[in-house]
């Protein structure tokens, strides 16, 4: 069993599915509402333990009936979780609007993250050090994301970096980290680019990104594909087709999470960032993040993939 240790946020998601996006000003009736388990940390740490890791997880939550809520969870879902618990702050909490189309529109209000320090990642120190990797997101204060991949870093763990949401940071963090897993928008900022005048192509994004920081990129396209690019070359896997679309609040989470577990198993990048294709399509079928995410058993009772070919865009680079 691979041995996985997340540092990152929890919260919980408050969705409504909307027929629309409200206007300024506008009240619109017709939603539907539901709460439940979320942030990035600890929807990927429970995705890569229904995977069949050995999972530990780092976060704050408040000391309030959502931060108790999280705690079963993670319990039940068998994840190692050493949470601050914070007093004079409530459980993060999200937002979200989905659209017919399965779009998303997130708020978030920090709260008791706000309150996780590097101390606190030096306390855990050694769930980093004992792992195959170390996935960190950045719903935390940036600077305890970066205290983690630098403990990680220099204890030998390889470190996957998921730089959720996308923002600027410092220069030396690349040097210690291995992995990212940005989407399209994410890339640009990384880059210094303006995501929504930016009309580089994704090969080029995965490149330029690859050569700015040194780490394997794992650029995803929603329903477009992911690019891989690494010392080898920059390649496009196809898309694996869901068979709906329903509600994409997650897969990023859950691609992240796999590609992580797939990694740590000793998959290639290429191979690793097809498993996490597929896990992405699974989850964005379903409604809700915590009950859509799989189990690998769950992979196995579902068509296989219609789309699993991969494209080599670098002249003399890899085909696979």
């Amino acid at each position: 069993m691979v041995r996985v240790a997340v540092v990152g946020s929890y919260g919980v998601g408050l969705t409504m599915r909307v027929p629309r996006v409200p206007v300024a000003g506008e009240t619109l009736s017709g939603g539907e509402f539901a709460s439940g388990h979320g942030g990035k940390g600890s929807n990927q740490a429970v995705q890569a333990a229904r995977l069949g890791a050995d999972v530990t997880f780092l976060t704050a939550v408040g000391d309030d009936t959502m931060g108790e809520s999280a705690q079963r969870l993670w319990a039940d879902e068998g994840v190692a979780a050493h949470p601050v618990v914070v007093g004079e702050a409530a459980t993060m909490a999200g937002v979200i609007l989905v659209e017919p189309s399965g779009e998303n529109r997130i708020v978030i209000a920090s709260g008791a993250l706000d309150h996780l320090t590097p101390e606190h990642v030096d306390e855990q120190s050694g769930d980093l050090a004992a792992a195959d990797i170390a996935v960190v997101s950045l719903e935390i204060p940036v600077e305890v994301a970066v205290h983690a991949v630098e403990v990680a870093h220099a204890a030998g763990t390889r470190t996957l970096l998921n730089p959720a949401p996308a923002m600027s940071l410092p220069g030396g963090v690349w040097t210690h980290v291995d992995v990212v897993t940005p989407n399209l928008t994410e890339a640009a900022i990384l880059l210094g680019l303006d995501p929504a005048a930016s009309d580089h192509p994704p090969e080029e994004l995965a490149r330029l990104l690859h050569e700015r920081t040194g780490a394997t990129v794992l650029l995803t396209q929603g329903g477009d594909g992911v690019t891989v690019a690494d010392d080898t070359g920059v390649a496009t896997i196809d898309a694996v087709r869901a068979d709906r679309v329903v509600d994409t609040t997650g897969a990023g989470d859950a691609f992240t999470a796999a590609a992580a577990v797939a990694l740590a198993e000793g998959a290639d990048p290429i191979a690793a960032a097809r498993f996490a294709a597929r896990v992405g399509s699974y989850v964005v079928g379903r409604h809700e993040v915590i009950p859509a995410l799989p189990t690998r058993a769950d992979l196995a009772r579902v068509t296989e993939p219609l789309h699993d070919r991969t494209t080599d865009t670098t002249p003399g680079g890899p085909s696979t």
